[in-house]
């Protein structure tokens, strides 16, 4: 799917977006807002709509980039440990500063975030059976590991019930005040774009890097900070979405190759598309309750790997 269709379907959805909800509101009451539209425009559905898109854009490049460092196209911040070790952050935040800031919480989970990948990284480093479909399972079995280790501590100090709300990602409550911390992707993700041709190289091996004089290390620092500061924002913002940093460079490689630098914008693009439209779905399927996006993009995601995978053992 090229940009000149993606673009078009996200201006469409991101409008259907502000209009969907459990106050009516048509397009024809924008030429006579009342006093409480008007709030619920500012304060809650354009938040939300923003606050998808943002998220959509950093997780989906979080996902292209772990799979052009490790390369392994089955490697995510889902599948590699990176979001359940900044929920274990969260945890920690939450033990050491009782009341945390936003910022506390943020920061932990970024540290925590970026351990754990850099562990996946090295572990995956000593893995000599290299299948792609067998290191994602190491990372799910590490996250699970992590997983646990959460929730041991959680029920010990009485916060399994705090702990729940970071499980599942949720766009119900996003509101003004409460997503703003997203707005650090966007320099990221502007970034990303910047240093996608390092990427690029450094995906393609440590010796055959240092061969061109790039410095690998550096690189793949670089990329897995990104990678543990996107995931934690949206973490913390939102939840955790599964998924979505696996499925959506996958799909955009398949029509569109392999060259970071050319489909990054289409990966950003597309997942923000992609987990507006679950949004959407979530929102209307059960009107006027809500499905949380965890729950949806979940269950999609689930049947489009199984797809990705069935679909690289026929061409094997």
């Amino acid at each position: 799917m090229k940009l000149k269709y993606i673009i078009p379907i996200l201006i469409i959805l991101s409008v259907l977006s502000v209009f969907i909800g459990v106050v009516p509101l048509n397009p024809s009451d924008l030429f006579s807002l009342s006093e409480q539209q008007i709030q619920i425009i500012w304060i809650s559905r354009v938040p939300r709509l923003l606050s998808i898109m943002m998220a959509g854009f950093g997780l989906s490049i979080c996902g292209l980039i772990m799979q052009q460092l490790s390369r392994n196209k089955f490697v995510s911040p889902t599948t590699a440990g990176t979001m359940d070790s900044a929920r274990f952050g969260i945890l920690i935040a939450m033990m050491l500063f009782g009341s945390a800031t936003p910022m506390q919480r943020m920061l932990v989970a970024f540290i925590f975030s970026l351990v754990g990948t850099f562990i996946f990284m090295k572990v995956l480093d000593k893995i000599k059976f290299r299948d792609p479909v067998f290191i994602p399972l190491v990372g799910l079995m590490f996250g699970s590991i992590i997983n646990s280790i959460t929730t041991f501590f959680a029920y010990q100090n009485d916060l399994i019930q705090d702990m729940a709300s970071w499980l599942q990602g949720n766009f119900a409550l996003i509101l003004q005040g409460r997503y703003e911390m997203l707005y650090m992707s966007i320099p990221l993700v502007i970034f990303a774009y910047v240093f996608a041709n390092r990427f690029t190289i450094a995906g393609l091996g440590e010796d055959f890097s240092k061969n061109l004089g790039l410095n690998y290390r550096l690189v793949v620092n670089v990329g897995l900070t990104m990678v543990a500061l996107i995931t934690s924002v949206v973490l913390l913002t939102v939840g955790m979405i599964p998924f979505l940093g696996l499925i959506v460079p996958n799909l955009v490689s398949i029509y569109h190759g392999d060259h970071l630098k050319n489909s990054l914008p289409h990966t950003a693009l597309l997942g923000a598309t992609f987990l507006l439209a679950c949004d959407i779905l979530g929102r209307v399927i059960i009107f006027p309750y809500e499905i949380a996006i965890g729950v949806v993009v979940g269950v999609i995601g689930s049947f489009i790997f199984l797809y990705l995978v069935m679909r690289r053992n026929v061409y094997e």
